[in-house]
């Protein structure tokens, strides 16, 4: 059985999705991009800025389920082209080692320079045990 999780805090879009959804000991996150959940504009002009209101604005869909960062066990960005460098350097502050399996794919997505969507496993944290 599968839970809808809709979260206040986040960004709101009026587009037919779940902010997340958990499935047993998994909880997958929509894709996000980086703009304030008040006012859903974008949140600076560079992807590091933008990936870090990204990982923010996913923060706060699993702390509605009491996780973190540290229970993201994938993740899967679509970043513009020019600027994995970027996002690299913004991905690495956020995360710790040991790092969650990632899938990165070039594409341009107009105003957003990034969409992030997450898997996370709810009943620990990554450990490199």
């Amino acid at each position: 059985m599968s839970k809808a999780i809709l979260v206040e805090q986040a960004p709101q879009f009026p587009l037919p999705f779940s902010h997340a959804v958990r499935a047993g000991d998994f909880v997958y996150v929509s894709g996000q991009v980086g703009v304030d959940p008040a006012t859903r504009e974008v949140v600076g002009a560079t992807v590091e800025e933008q990936t870090k209101q990204c990982l923010r604005n996913i923060e706060t869909i699993l702390q509605a389920e009491g996780l973190t960062l540290d229970h993201v066990i994938k993740v899967n960005a679509f970043v513009h082209p020019e600027m994995l460098a970027g996002y690299n350097a913004a991905y690495r502050e956020s995360f710790s080692e040991p790092f969650p399996a990632r899938t990165s794919v070039p594409c341009d997505l107009g105003t957003y320079l990034v969409e992030i969507d997450v898997v996370a496993y709810t009943k620990s944290a990554r450990s490199l045990e």
